[in-house]
């Protein structure tokens, strides 16, 4: 039965935070997207700046987002701070693009990436293969699969947040060990040529294109332009959900000093885990063999020339484990933001009570409606790739804030202020514009579905406002 009245326990330290930064953030991606960043930057020196350059800005904004976190240690994170610093209909734009793609799409490609690389030790839960034929539409073992997973891991962090903190906890160290061991071997059987080969050509730092075949296409400068933006993407992608810490902030333990330092610490970690991952694949395989790798599967083919034929199961554990932590700590997190919304009154009103568990259990099950509803869509993986744009935008207007609020509320209690402000957080936004700009010249295929997405919030938020939930 549902109550009112009841508030968030506070029971989360800063390891647990730390964690669930790292975690949210250790998907799939690290494993994958490198092959599509190699193909639009065709040489190491590159495939490795794009890593450091996207670093750089979710470290940068990680560190701003702390003066917020500690303005406002609220349940809610990122929505909150769009209220305080705008005003409640731009804080629901990012509140419905999180709900209806963002956020449950995420979960969606999370869970059946998990599937597929289970289906490498499991083959009867291959997403060839059809568990049901219900006509127009066909459903794969591998979506029944994360479907499972999904609900799952919804389950038990519908039963409190302690059960969903050692799911955290545990696969997030135990990815971090596993990607970290992925590289010390790889260090240890990296081949002198290939590492030659990579860093020491005179095409070391070329920017050009390079198809699957090994084919290179030098760049005007307007298509390089676009060519990086295009590359950003995945890594984009691949460091994203670092907020997610904020949402939780009811749940943080002495939330105006631990949710900033989590931020720090664990983008920092993952970042150089990414950074360290990419040096390896270098010093293992060409750059055309990055590019071409089967199904972009880099992680695969790298752990192949590590481990010979068991490569491939190594990789598919480190996935299973990693997408599991991952998407536990997406489903815990994400409910948090459709609470806040519903206490003000933007969002179904049962959403808004605690459950007798203390966690808005409601929530959480209609998040895994949208998001299950997405693994049998198919289509989650199209639209991750076009809400980058949309994703850094809501960022740099959340970093914007922290100019508006110094200015509209000066006297306001900040516990801990943005390292490096005025300078840091400027440099994020003109970076995050510079690539949202290029983006939207140079590859409107990845904007304008996200931009959709967002507008069509503006009649609902009206609808809400004038009829309610």
């Amino acid at each position: 039965m549902q109550e009112t009245g009841r508030s968030f326990k506070p029971s989360l330290g800063l390891f647990d935070a730390t964690m669930l930064v790292a975690g949210s953030m250790i998907g799939s991606g690290i494993f994958i997207v490198s092959a599509d960043i190699a193909r639009n930057s065709g040489s190491a020196g590159w495939l490795i700046l794009v890593w450091v350059i996207t670093g750089f800005m979710t470290l940068t904004a990680a560190l701003s987002y702390g003066e917020l976190s500690a303005m406002y240690p609220k349940a809610g994170g990122q929505y909150v701070y769009l209220k305080e610093a705008y005003n409640p209909l731009v804080s629901f734009l990012y509140g419905w693009s999180f709900f209806t793609v963002i956020q449950t799409a995420t979960i969606a490609a999370v869970g059946v990436a998990f599937a597929k690389f289970t289906a490498y030790i499991f083959p009867i839960f291959s997403e060839d293969l059809i568990a049901l034929d219900l006509g127009l539409l066909q459903i794969s073992a591998a979506q029944l699969l994360s479907i499972v997973v999904i609900a799952l891991l919804t389950y038990i962090n519908t039963r409190g947040v302690q059960g969903g903190k050692v799911i955290q906890t545990t696969f997030t160290l135990t990815k971090i060990l596993s990607l970290l061991g992925l590289i010390l071997f790889g260090l240890l059987y990296m081949k002198p040529e290939i590492w030659d080969a990579n860093w020491h050509s005179q095409a070391s730092w070329d920017l050009q294109g390079l198809s699957r075949d090994g084919t290179i296409t030098s760049y005007t400068l307007i298509a390089a332009l676009g060519a990086i933006a295009a590359a950003m993407v995945g890594s984009i992608f691949s460091s994203d959900a670092w907020n997610n810490v904020t949402f939780i902030a009811g749940e943080i333990k002495n939330p105006q000093r631990n949710i900033g330092l989590a931020l720090g610490l664990g983008t920092l970690i993952v970042t150089v885990i990414y950074v360290l991952t990419n040096i390896t694949y270098t010093g293992l395989l060409s750059m055309t063999e990055i590019a071409s790798a089967s199904k972009d599967r880099v992680a695969i083919s790298a752990a192949h020339e590590i481990f010979g034929t068991a490569g491939t199961v190594v990789i598919a554990l480190m996935i299973m484990v990693s997408t599991f932590g991952c998407n536990n700590g997406l489903i815990m997190s994400g409910a948090r933001v459709y609470y806040s919304m519903a206490k003000d009154g933007l969002f179904f009103k049962k959403v808004g009570d605690l459950n007798r568990n203390a966690v808005p259990g409601f929530g959480l099950w209609i998040q895994c409606l949208i998001a299950c509803a997405w693994c049998l869509s198919g289509k989650y993986g199209d639209l991750l790739d076009m809400i980058s744009f949309v994703v850094v935008f809501f960022y740099m207007l959340t970093i914007a804030g922290i100019f508006i609020l110094r200015k509209q509320k000066p006297d306001a209690p900040r516990p801990y202020k943005a390292f490096g402000y005025p300078f840091l957080p400027l440099i994020y936004m003109l970076m995050g514009t510079t690539f949202c700009t290029l983006l939207i010249i140079y590859k409107p295929e990845y904007t304008w579905p996200g931009l959709i997405i967002v507008l069509l919030g503006i009649p609902v938020y009206y609808l809400i406002r004038k009829k309610g939930f």
